[in-house]
């Protein structure tokens, strides 16, 4: 076989729910087109790269120092949404429902792949609160149903209820160990609609 066209497999199989077959049409596929179409969408990647960056506030992709979501007068500034990555922002943003403002963590907590509170942005999310800029009075907890999901929630639980806002997460309608950017549309409208109060053990 094709060593160059292997290296494009390989290439292909890193991205998410692309498995091997799927990459071998893929590569296929690009191999039939124009060049000028595969140059198209690697210069697309590339100039796409170059100008996303991280919202300064809430940490989500941007193409300014503040996102738009962050910028906007029009959002309600009281509640602030808990995700762990970008991804999960675009998901809750398509439901449509949500009319409140984001913080990505940029990960979960899991100490047993060396992942502590200080390698994800929760000191920045007390901040953001004590700051009293947006006039902060909940914060949900927007996570997915995974056990180191559910060990981050409950540490924000702690530390934000130390802040004097109110915590809640998304009601149990979300299917367990699954990530947000999978749940449909609906599920997640009514979890975040029906949100409970979490409640944690010193």
């Amino acid at each position: 076989m094709l060593q160059s066209l292997e290296e494009l497999v390989s290439a292909l199989t890193k991205l998410p729910a692309i498995g091997r077959k799927s990459a071998w049409r893929l590569a296929l596929y690009l191999m039939e087109r124009p060049e000028a179409e595969s140059k198209y969408l690697a210069d697309t990647v590339l100039a796409v790269r170059r100008k996303i960056r991280r919202c300064v506030v809430c940490h989500n992709y941007s193409e300014n120092e503040v996102c738009s979501v962050c910028a906007s007068q029009a959002r309600d500034r009281s509640v602030i949404c808990i995700v762990e990555k970008p991804t999960d922002v675009f998901t809750i943003e398509n439901a449509g429902r949500y009319r409140g403002l984001y913080h990505v963590l940029g990960g979960l907590l899991s100490p047993l792949n060396g992942i502590t509170a200080e390698k994800l942005q929760i000191a920045s999310l007390k901040e953001r609160i004590r700051a009293g800029d947006d006039d902060v009075k909940e914060t949900i907890i927007g996570l997915g149903g995974s056990g180191d999901a559910e060990t981050t929630a409950l540490y924000l639980a702690r530390i934000l209820r130390d802040e004097g806002v109110r915590v809640t997460r998304f009601a149990r309608g979300l299917p367990a160990g699954l990530e947000l950017e999978h749940v449909d549309q609906l599920t997640l409208t009514q979890a975040l609609t029906e949100r409970i109060d979490v409640m944690y053990r010193d």
